[in-house]
């Protein structure tokens, strides 16, 4: 039986307030995401995912108060990413009110860490991140033609995304984040051929992110293989309601929640 697609919306949050930019640049205030979290909650959003787009040290205490007050706020899974570096880390976020954590830099320093934080608190738990953009003219090829990036899709790595992302299954992982740098904040739609190429090499879950930007876009996204669709900007700043975006997949045949 098919499970019924996730509509999620994400709130990245800097110092305490939620910002929105264009490929992670030009970023502009959003609001506050304990109040946006509730309304979203209201609207019938079926997770938020959180994430700490600078998580300095700096703004760690800022972070755990506002997941705290997040999570008293809702009653839908709450995702938690940004700064994550050890498995206190999780445990702190988990025991704060996050019922999932986001990981991506650390797990490209050490992947093993990906196993271990899902031995210990369970794969349902760990969701990996991967932030990938097609690789530029001129720099070394990788073979699906993605590379995972870091420094919000400015920085390149050199491998894989695709493997990445199959890695980070066989390290146990429970869901993937799929974050396409080039259309993240264009509104010119998903990355429908990363979707494709990742869902090939992976069964657990995988949450399309970046290009949302109309109802018609999210289909399609589902359609290349996505189980849950993300979007930022088009919620934020009301150009879409989640009700337009799930009735908008009913329209296609796609179970909604």
């Amino acid at each position: 039986m098919a499970v019924a697609v996730r509509v999620i919306p994400c709130l990245d949050v800097d110092a305490g307030r939620v910002v929105k930019g264009v490929n992670f640049t030009g970023l502009v205030d959003a609001g506050d995401p304990v109040e946006l979290a509730g309304v979203y909650d209201a609207e019938g959003a079926d997770e938020l995912i959180f994430l700490d787009v600078t998580a300095s040290s700096g703004n760690r205490e800022t972070t755990f108060d506002v997941v705290r007050r997040t999570a008293e706020r809702v009653f839908i899974p709450l995702t938690v990413g940004g700064g994550i570096r050890e498995v206190d880390d999780i445990d702190r976020l988990l025991r704060t009110g996050a019922d999932k954590v986001s990981i991506n830099t650390a797990a490209i320093a050490r992947p093993e860490f990906l196993g271990e934080a899902s031995r210990r608190f369970g794969a349902q738990c760990v969701v990996l991140s991967v932030d990938a953009r097609r690789v530029p003219a001129g720099e070394a090829p990788t073979e699906s033609g993605f590379e995972v990036t870091t420094h919000g899709g400015r920085r390149g790595t050199g491998i894989d995304a695709v493997w990445w992302a199959r890695r980070g299954e066989e390290l146990g992982v429970g869901e993937i984040l799929l974050n396409s740098m080039d259309a993240d904040g264009t509104r010119r739609g998903f990355d429908l051929e990363l979707i494709d190429l990742v869902r090939a090499v992976v069964d657990v879950p995988l949450v399309a992110s970046g290009g949302a930007g109309a109802v018609a876009d999210f289909a399609p996204a589902v359609h290349a293989g996505a189980d849950a669709v993300l979007a930022a900007s088009v919620f934020h700043f009301g150009q879409l309601r989640i009700a337009e975006v799930k009735d908008g997949m009913r329209a296609e045949g796609i179970e909604v929640r």
